[in-house]
């Protein structure tokens, strides 16, 4: 009887015993015929690979030039108000205060008070403060009440408008800035934050009216008939 049995056989027997499963045989017959496998280079190959890192632009260092803008808006004399269309409006920070980046108006809309349809390419946010104002966004109207923020995409027709009783007060945030220095180049310098403009006749009116339609291009605005 030959003693001398070769691995595959020892296998082979194994099986038929019910000492290996055939996964097991599996893997016996590929160590047989392949012998050992070493896994060690494909591990090292793995974590010698580099590791991809995102890189972020670092922060600028902190620009000793600018002041922080501390602004009170019932400081009379201190900031700019405003009189346009009925409206009042007091420039709290304007695009000097954040090198152009944003501009922040406090706004007193009396009832009936609110420009008239309009566009722009910056965007414009309302936090109203105080009272409601109706909002008109391309066509459909929603009331804003105190406590609410709306944002006004830039380019879209919108309008707003105090329909209600009481004066509404809220904070317009433009950006990025621009907006302030059409209020002043076109509104009319009056006392307080709460001071109504003088009322205009029908001359000054029309004076008025071609007075913004030449200044809005200017300012990336543009009146329209509806919004």
């Amino acid at each position: 009887m030959n003693t001398k049995i070769n691995r595959r056989e020892m296998t082979t027997f194994a099986i038929a015993a019910g000492v290996l499963s055939t996964s097991q045989f599996g893997r016996a017959s590929a160590l047989f015929i392949f012998g050992p496998q070493d896994h060690t280079d494909e591990t090292s190959r793995r974590t010698n690979m580099p590791e991809t890192k995102t890189q972020y632009p670092p922060i600028p260092p902190d620009d000793l030039n600018r002041t922080l803008t501390f602004a009170n808006p019932y400081h009379e004399g201190k900031l700019p108000h405003i009189g346009l269309v009925g409206d009042t409006y007091t420039i709290t920070v304007n695009g000097d205060d954040t090198e152009g980046r944003f501009c922040v108006i406090d706004m007193h809309i009396p009832p009936s008070g609110g420009p008239g349809p309009h566009r722009h390419d910056f965007e414009e946010t309302f936090i109203v403060l105080d009272g409601e104002i109706q909002a008109t966004f391309r066509g459909k109207k929603s009331v804003v009440h105190a406590g609410e923020t709306i944002n006004i995409p830039a380019n879209a027709p919108h309008q707003f408008h105090n329909a209600s009783t009481e004066p509404a007060r809220l904070i317009c945030i433009c950006s990025p800035a621009g907006q302030e220095k059409f209020f002043l180049e076109v509104g009319v310098p009056v006392a307080t934050r709460t001071t109504a403009p003088p009322k205009l006749d029908d001359k000054e009116m029309g004076a008025f009216l071609e007075k913004a339609k030449a200044l809005a291009p200017k300012y990336h605005t543009e009146l329209l008939k509806e919004a």
